[in-house]
């Protein structure tokens, strides 16, 4: 099958292609995710990417070379740890066609292949369904509930803990 995403860090140059896509889809993320609105804001974030322990990946269209959306690994953790945290977003033009799912599939393979980590983890808001939907997927085992565990968009919001495990990962 030829892959119909790729993933790549971001570039100073995306910050625009970013900024577009977060406004474009800022009614499809709310309230699940806030990402910045302003050009200040994507600098920052592509800035963050360039640092440890943090990587943050673009996944862009395979045929127009559009952004479809982000997917970032958070808190990297080495030692007898090897986890992250997943967290990741789509564009509204890409919406229910499956290239979110592939694309966070190859983040997956780069956090078990090359960054060689064990355990990735996604908390996710027991409303987003499509999140949801997504690391089910991908073999993601549902490992319980946390109360008021992130301060999203200004409230302290529960999350389900779906986690995935190298031995398990399926690609």
């Amino acid at each position: 099958m030829v892959p119909r995403v790729y993933i790549r860090p971001p570039v100073d140059a995306d910050w625009s292609a970013l900024l577009t896509l977060h406004q474009r889809s800022a009614d499809v993320h709310y309230p699940w995710a806030s990402p910045a609105q302003d050009e200040q804001g994507c600098k920052r974030y592509i800035h963050r990417c360039q640092t440890e322990p943090f990587e943050g990946l673009l996944i862009w269209h395979a045929v127009d070379h559009r952004l479809v959306g982000v997917a970032n690994l958070s808190q990297i953790f080495y030692g007898s740890f090897q986890n992250a945290y997943l967290g990741y977003y789509g564009s509204v033009d890409y919406r229910g066609q499956g290239l979110m799912t592939e694309g966070v599939a190859l983040v997956l393979n780069h956090a078990f292949n090359s960054l060689k980590l064990h355990r990735i983890e996604a908390n996710i808001q027991p409303s987003n369904t499509a999140s949801i939907n997504l690391v089910k997927r991908l073999g993601f085992a549902n490992e319980g509930f946390s109360r008021q565990y992130l301060k999203i968009n200004g409230q302290w919001r529960d999350h389900e803990r779906w986690a995935l495990t190298v031995e398990n990962w399926l690609q």
